[in-house]
């Protein structure tokens, strides 16, 4: 297994991988999504977490999980998934709600 690197918020420090994205999904708290959100210049509301929560319940669930899922989970549509996380949402919205990677994402 590589060394973890470390990111470090005001809320604390969590280990990610080179590409940010949290190693143990476990340690994930709002605060710590509302600090990664800021660096992508994305402010969180209540329908930003709605989109969370529902990546996190269904990454947990075993789902593979893709920007047309997204769009069909009922929560937003795929037009808003991009209007919430822009510059790749299901990337940015990914590493926001502290999961891996997804694999339809390069």
């Amino acid at each position: 297994m590589l060394n973890p690197i470390y990111m470090e918020t005001v809320v604390k420090q969590l280990p990610v991988n080179a590409e940010g994205y949290l190693l143990d999904a476990t340690l994930w708290t709002p605060e710590w999504a509302n600090e990664v959100a800021r660096s992508y210049g994305i402010t969180l509301t209540d329908k930003h977490f709605d989109v969370l929560n529902w990546l996190r319940k269904k990454q947990a669930e075993g789902v593979a999980l893709t920007i047309r899922k997204v769009g069909a989970s009922g929560i937003v549509d795929i037009k808003q998934f991009y209007e919430l996380f822009p510059g790749g949402p299901l990337k940015v919205s990914s590493k926001i709600a502290g999961i891996p990677k997804p694999v339809s994402c390069i």
